[in-house]
């Protein structure tokens, strides 16, 4: 009787002892995720930093081209390709050109680009910028993915067609 009591205290206490071992298991678990979460967030604001920031460096080495064919604007260098392209296309060549979509910041940056667009191509009305919502219908990023500050346009726009 006594073997089988101080056997029945021992499962109980191995058993308690595991159960005990298994919550500082989860715990730590725990702890280890919340400390990934973070890590992930830490990286994602430092990729968003360095996206600025080769943007940045972008605008400067534009402005130190010469902007022969185009217009230069607000330290920025626009020119308007001719041809009716989808949007894919359209950014595809900016790329090729060592540029990108037009991105307006603000009403000025806009107004610039309407006059430039008239006064370039008087019979063309549409153009292609920067921005899409193809990834989350109705949240309009910039080509480089970041979010949005400003919107003047046709909140129809853009629909995918061509410009």
């Amino acid at each position: 009787m006594a073997q089988t009591g101080l056997r029945i205290f021992l499962l109980i206490s191995i058993l308690l002892l595991d159960q005990t071992i298994s919550q500082a298991s989860k715990f730590k678990a725990r702890k280890h995720s919340k400390r990934r979460v973070k890590e992930k967030d830490d990286l994602k604001t430092q990729i968003d930093k360095l996206w600025r920031e080769v943007n940045a460096l972008k605008e400067m080495q534009a402005l130190q081209t010469v902007c022969l064919r185009g217009t230069k604007a607000h330290k920025k260098c626009y020119l308007i390709s001719e041809g009716t392209k989808h949007f894919h296309e359209a950014n595809e060549d900016c790329i090729a050109k060592g540029g990108t979509l037009a991105i307006p910041r603000n009403s000025d940056e806009t107004n610039t680009l309407r006059d430039y667009g008239k006064k370039s191509m008087p019979r063309v009305s549409e153009f292609w910028l920067g921005v899409n919502d193809m990834v989350n219908e109705g949240k309009f990023v910039d080509v480089n993915g970041m979010a949005l500050q400003y919107f003047n346009w046709d909140r129809a726009q853009p629909n995918g067609g061509e410009a």
